[in-house]
């Protein structure tokens, strides 16, 4: 079922009523359909620190392989205003364009879209020592604001439609708005890498090392991995951050909490991987990932990137707090969730206000049942 062809459900960020189009049994896997990913832009923003203070120069050459978008320009001043306490907002997303290589990677049918299946905002705290990264479910359903894409063309607010169904409308600037109409923060900057690029990513990396509490093994996504500690390449990895039917629940919170862990253990081998006594694998990390980056106008050089990157260097797992939005399941369609209202609000308005996300705020709210079945290795 296509985002806007969704059957009539409440309005997220209202309460939701009694409802009786379903009797919210858990989702079925949906065959052809392959989910996008955003995780490679976190490594994308470690290999560049990596390189910022001993081989930089190699960056400008790369210059040409980023793509950008000036999502200012495109949105105007109707937005939240910047944050004034130090603090910084960035959105990432996936896409899964079925174009080019990322069709044979996927899978499914190239129908000329893309999609943005994955989606976390990244709140710096003030002093760049810290994290809080939100996770926003691909089936929330959202009101989307009336916006205009990159390519200057309008497109007109839809209630009660999937909220991947944004950029797939009118790219990133439509995410970035729609986003900062649920949230009310400002996102200062925008991050979208696609699935191949993160694939080739993993590889130069050479891996990386997490270790699973059970058995994962799901054909839609290509994974087996029996329980215990792996190296996971490229394509191993691909195929767990995509994996939602063989864990948890079987919905995209379990998913999401599969993506959340592996973040965590790429920011922990980015960290200790030592590249700056291997010019060649830095060259190559530098050359896929600037690649596989679209980054809006004020990150579209290199140079402007390892700036930012830097910035992120005090940043590692352990200070890196990853929830996703508060969302209860659909009672009238399983494949969807709702906003939970008052504590989503508590997530953002303590980002807003630069402190770290209450825990109370996602207590008892959907998640996945995912939890713990991949962690960093020991």
């Amino acid at each position: 079922m296509s985002a806007e062809s969704t059957p009539d459900p409440a309005i997220p960020g209202k309460s939701p009523g009694p409802r009786h189009r379903g009797k919210g049994r858990r989702r079925k896997p949906r065959s052809g359909r392959r989910k996008g990913l955003l995780v490679a832009a976190w490594t994308a923003a470690g290999v560049v620190v990596l390189g910022g203070t001993g081989a930089g120069v190699l960056f400008f050459k790369l210059n040409g392989n980023l793509q950008s978008v000036d999502i200012d320009q495109v949105l105007g001043a109707d937005r939240p205003e910047k944050a004034d306490n130090g603090s910084e907002n960035i959105l990432v997303l996936g896409s899964d364009t079925r174009t080019g290589g990322n069709q044979e990677l996927g899978g499914g049918t190239d129908d000329g879209t893309a999609r943005s299946d994955t989606a976390m905002v990244v709140h710096v705290h003030r002093g760049h020592k810290k994290a809080s990264v939100v996770s926003i479910p691909r089936d929330t359903l959202v009101d989307r604001p009336e916006c205009t894409g990159a390519d200057g063309d309008e497109h007109p607010a839809a209630d009660d439609v999937m909220f991947n169904s944004a950029y797939s409308t009118g790219g990133g600037a439509c995410a970035v708005k729609t986003v900062e109409s649920i949230s009310g923060l400002r996102m200062d900057h925008y991050l979208e890498v696609d699935f191949s690029g993160f694939q080739q990513l993993v590889d130069d990396l050479g891996g990386v090392e997490v270790t699973t509490s059970e058995d994962i093994k799901d054909p839609d996504s290509h994974l087996d991995l029996p329980a215990g500690t792996h190296t996971l390449d490229g394509e191993q990895a691909l195929g767990l951050v995509r994996t939602r039917h063989a864990v948890g629940d079987g919905s995209d919170l379990g998913r999401i909490q599969l993506q959340q862990a592996f973040v965590k253990a790429l920011a922990e081998q980015v960290k200790d991987i030592g590249l700056l006594g291997n010019p060649k694998k830095l060259y190559d990390i530098a050359d896929t990932a600037t690649k596989t980056l679209t980054t809006d106008s004020d990150l579209g050089s290199v140079n402007s990137l390892m700036s930012f990157a830097s910035g992120l260097k005090g940043i590692d797992a352990s200070n890196m707090n990853m929830v996703t939005m508060p969302v209860v399941y659909d009672p009238a369609d399983a494949n969807r969730v709702l906003v939970e209202k008052t504590k989503a609000d508590q997530v953002w308005t303590a980002l807003k206000n630069d402190r770290p996300v209450p825990a109370a705020a996602t207590e008892g709210t959907a998640s996945g049942g995912a939890k713990g079945v991949v962690n960093s290795a020991p």
